[in-house]
């Protein structure tokens, strides 16, 4: 409970705090490239039940709906100047409206797509699934992008299995920080 109503203050302040930024993002993916600025994709959260994740749109039209890692070559389907949206983080602003829906957390696991089979089935198969996902969580502090998907998921294990308000204050202190250094972002 103390987990969600502090999803639901910071959530709150940030919009508010953050609602001209994320003005300005949304006017310059209008004038970057034809399309809705924001982008909704089918994730999977808590319990495996499917929900929309709002993102700020950083890709093409045209992008295949897979895991970045999966495309041949990404960086042909980037919006031209979106690259440092993606590397800032400043495109998952828009979850703050997923975690007042209560979709999302601040912290969990990070939602897979709707077609990641191989990481929704290990998932499940190690109690995961039982978690509301999370903007970030202790997977995305100790690689992100990097990760192949069986490390993330002990990852996301070991946060399941040390859940506390403290921990994913540390959690969040760890993702500022790596977010300023741009780690673990490879498009």
């Amino acid at each position: 409970m103390m987990k969600r109503i502090f999803d639901l203050i910071l959530a709150l302040a940030l919009i508010i705090l953050l609602s001209v930024p994320m003005l300005v993002i949304a006017l310059f993916i209008k004038l970057m490239s034809k399309g809705p600025a924001i982008f909704w994709t089918d994730r999977v959260g808590a319990n495996n039940t499917i929900f929309k994740m709002a993102k700020f749109r950083t890709m093409k039209l045209n992008t295949p709906q897979v895991a970045t890692h999966l495309m041949e070559n990404p960086e042909k389907y980037l919006i031209p100047g979106s690259g440092f949206l993606r590397k800032s983080s400043l495109d998952e602003l828009p979850q703050l409206f997923n975690i007042l829906k209560g979709d999302m957390s601040f912290v969990g696991p990070r939602p897979a797509l709707f077609n990641q089979d191989d990481l929704v089935a290990l998932r499940t198969d190690n109690g995961v699934y039982k978690l509301t996902p999370g903007i970030t969580g202790w997977a995305q502090v100790n690689g992100r992008d990097d990760l192949p998907i069986p490390v993330k998921v002990s990852f996301d294990e070991y946060y399941l299995n040390h859940l506390s308000f403290a921990f994913d204050l540390r959690i969040l202190f760890l993702t500022a920080i790596k977010v300023i250094r741009k780690e673990g972002v490879r498009h």
